[in-house]
């Protein structure tokens, strides 16, 4: 069968690319269970949360080690027993638990206070202005780390809160940087 050389030009990387994924899985990503030393079959159970993959650029300079936030769940943020009339949320998409939980109060200089999980580590982060400076974006810092949340859209919705699409670029002291895009929402 002859091909229109457009069609050609389009369905040749199309298969390459198609096949350069096949090659690439591992059985344990395409089956539920593993063969164990004695040939016999057992299930394949993942106690891990999904990872959330950064959207946006991956970690560039500092001293080479990646920068790795994970979601927040509930045991990290009672733990942190954040105060504030209000809170703001950063996570990857709606139905992903949060990189970034912070709370403050309207109207008042005080510091927003909150959290974020850097690796396996919870630091402590915090940002001048409390709520009224965080709706629309802020600079969080920490030791060593300096967040920046800069939305990037309109509000994905109505009601009192709804999500605005945002980036957060981490800027670590060793001059590491990292940007994750996803969703920035504020309210009660």
């Amino acid at each position: 069968m002859k091909m229109p050389n457009l069609t050609r030009a389009l369905f040749v990387p199309a298969t390459a690319v198609a096949l350069s994924l096949a090659a690439c899985s591992s059985p344990t990503e395409n089956d539920a269970s593993t063969k164990t030393a004695d040939g016999s079959s057992r299930a394949v159970v993942d106690t891990l949360p999904p990872a959330i993959k950064p959207a946006g650029e991956p970690t560039r300079g500092g001293d080479g080690t990646p920068i790795e936030l994970a979601t927040l769940g509930e045991a990290d943020l009672a733990g942190a027993r954040l105060s504030g009339e209000l809170g703001c949320s950063f996570a990857a998409d709606a139905a992903a638990p949060p990189l970034l939980v912070a709370k403050g109060d309207v109207a008042t200089q005080d510091p927003a206070r909150g959290i974020v999980k850097v690796g396996d580590a919870i630091a402590s982060i915090a940002a001048t202005g409390g709520y009224d400076a965080m709706a629309d974006g802020t600079n969080f810092f920490a030791d060593g780390l300096q967040l920046r949340i800069a939305l990037t859209g309109a509000a994905q919705g109505s009601g009192e809160s709804p999500p605005r699409p945002a980036t957060l670029t981490l800027n670590r002291a060793d001059g590491a940087r990292r940007v994750f895009a996803g969703l920035w929402q504020c309210g009660p």
